[in-house]
């Protein structure tokens, strides 16, 4: 597409979904699309290229959902425009910045159901198959949208592409996580794919590693729904990746060997700085109780190490980011009749409070 002059700004169009010059004139079979007539609330991914598409959503007073970018502060944003708004403000909030001027988050409980997505693509098939930039975001938006039950395997799904763009995928390259096209618009024509492939049917979370679980909050928050489900949530390298916290849950202590309340201390050994400290907890507190109320605060942690004769646990989490996340969302806590103590846990030095050993977590002060 560069070489032969085809790409159009942002350029050089590599490591991203392309822009193309004609994309405006490919969108226009967009709202000509029986499945757009038909839908209420529309999905269109946020690159330069599908900015057309966003526009004819909001021009046909359609529900416009844009994904955040790579998901870092959630799955979907709601595009509003102001009241009144002209063909010119609409055109802006199609735009980057009108994304991030008129958009309002929409949760995992808001019950959203999706009747159209639209998707950029770097390469697709007349058959639906489809190749994004490798990130796999485009793939894990559409899972994740399954999970939270906003789409089924009967919600149509839209690529615009340029012409060139449209080439033989061989079938071997597709695993079960790929998601496939249902319509692909040019700027010369529209193709029915009549694919018959199963799109995702869920979120694969033996595909997921670590790094993205910390870089992605709302995949967190999925992951907890679906463990209390009773899914097969295991993480493609979750034993690798935390060592300290599974030694902080597999070490057994016997009674005289717990620490004190005020030493902090968690039984156990290393424990990562994601460590948050939840204390003044009732007497009569049991763990399982805990754990609903946490959920319910949305800061279900990926590990919990209890200290029930101490009146206090401490939370694992997936990293600081998402242990201050929980500090955040557990201020004002309250468990039976006591208002928790809730603080990030620190690593102790060996001439630390208490005489504790170096490495060992405690409350912040």
């Amino acid at each position: 597409m560069e070489s032969r002059n085809l790409a159009d700004f942002p350029r050089p169009v590599h490591h991203r979904i392309p822009n193309f010059k004609g994309a405006s004139r490919a969108a226009e079979h967009f709202p000509r699309l029986q499945a757009f007539k038909m839908a209420r609330t529309i999905k269109v991914n946020p690159d330069a290229p599908q900015k057309n598409a966003r526009f004819f959503v909001l021009d046909s007073k359609k529900t416009l959902l844009v994904p955040t970018p790579r998901l870092r502060t959630g799955l979907f944003n709601k595009i509003t425009p102001p009241p009144g708004a002209t063909k010119d403000i609409l055109r802006k909030c199609a735009t980057s910045q009108g994304v991030r001027n008129y958009s309002t988050p929409v949760g995992l409980d808001s019950m959203v159901l999706v009747d159209l997505v639209v998707v950029g693509s770097v390469a697709v098939s007349e058959k639906g198959w489809r190749i994004g930039k490798g990130e796999g975001y485009a793939d894990l938006e559409y899972a994740m949208m399954v999970s939270m039950g906003a789409v089924s395997q009967g919600t149509p799904v839209v690529t615009i592409v340029h012409d060139c763009q449209v080439v033989d995928i061989p079938e071997t390259l597709l695993e079960d996580h790929d998601l496939t096209v249902d319509y692909i618009l040019t700027p010369t024509r529209v193709v029915t794919t009549g694919c018959a492939r199963p799109k995702p049917a869920g979120i694969v979370w033996s595909k997921i590693s670590c790094e993205m679980m910390g870089k992605i909050p709302v995949l967190r928050s999925l992951r907890c729904r679906e463990e209390q489900a009773g899914k097969d949530v295991t993480l493609r390298d979750k034993h690798r990746s935390l060592p300290g916290a599974r030694a902080a849950l597999s070490t057994v202590r016997s009674p005289r060997e717990l620490p004190s309340l005020e030493s902090g201390s968690v039984p156990g050994e290393d424990v990562p700085s994601s460590t948050v400290y939840v204390g003044n907890l009732p007497r009569d507190a049991r763990v399982s109780e805990l754990k609903r109320a946490l959920s319910a605060r949305g800061a279900a942690p990926s590990r919990l190490t209890w200290q029930g004769p101490q009146r206090g646990a401490f939370l694992h989490y997936w990293d600081p980011a998402e242990a201050w996340q929980a500090i955040s969302r557990l201020q004002g806590f309250c468990l039976g009749a006591n208002t928790a103590r809730v603080a990030l846990a620190r690593q102790q030095g060996a001439s630390g409070p208490a005489g504790g050993r170096a490495g060992e977590p405690h409350p912040d002060p």
